[in-house]
């Protein structure tokens, strides 16, 4: 991955009501470790085992603002939020953790 792809933020604009899908763009390693952040909070987590995978209210943070509304795919690590409002706008990181790298890609979301 490149320095200009790794720094390069993705931008989605969603109308409230729609569904938005964050898509790191790549196949997930099954030993990775991908963690989303939404406002310095995790709120979705896949690990090496696919009953590691969490989403919301059964992360770290047990933060509800997203409850039912996050779904995770477990081959690409993409991020759908469903039922858009509002206060979703900002800005949302996945961190990848690997064995061998660790890399962050940012996606701004604006819902109007």
């Amino acid at each position: 991955v490149s320095a200009a792809e790794q720094d390069e933020m993705k931008r989605k604009s969603v109308k409230e009501g729609e569904s938005v899908t964050l898509d790191p763009g790549m196949t997930k390693n099954p030993r990775d470790l991908m963690m989303w952040h939404f406002n310095d909070l995790c709120i979705a987590e896949i690990g090496e085992e696919p009953r590691k995978i969490c989403t919301d209210v059964q992360c770290k943070d047990g933060n509800e603002r997203f409850r039912n509304r996050l779904k995770l795919d477990h081959q690409t690590g993409s991020l759908t939020i469903t039922n858009t409002t509002i206060t979703d706008s900002g800005v949302y990181q996945l961190q990848i953790i690997s064995s061998s790298f660790s890399i962050i890609r940012s996606f701004s979301v604006t819902v109007t």
